[in-house]
């Protein structure tokens, strides 16, 4: 049986539904996401990991390997084409063991 949606307030005053717990708003996450650049190809929780871990250039991305940007909590599969697209563009890859 699913849980049933709740209304919710952020901090801003956004009212949205939700079922979990988790305390983020979609309002306010779709209000800070970037217009342009490769954090724009990706998932809010997929953006928030790698900034998290300070990957806020194509460059810092390509530090690292594919499998390190798998390992964090946020990413998954669907992060990896635009993320490699993205760095082929730009003549970089990610970095090989």
């Amino acid at each position: 049986m699913a849980t049933p949606k709740t209304l919710r307030t952020c901090k801003q005053g956004h009212q949205y539904y939700k079922s979990s717990d988790c305390p983020t708003c979609p309002i306010c996450e779709k209000i800070k996401a970037p217009a342009s650049g490769f954090l724009s190809l990706l998932s809010s929780p997929a953006r928030n990991a790698l900034l998290h871990y300070g990957i806020d250039t194509i460059e810092k991305l390509a530090e690292h390997t594919e499998k390190e940007i798998l390992a964090l909590h946020g990413i998954g599969k669907a992060s990896l084409p635009p993320l490699k697209k993205t760095l082929e563009e730009a003549g970089l890859n990610f970095k090989i063991n």
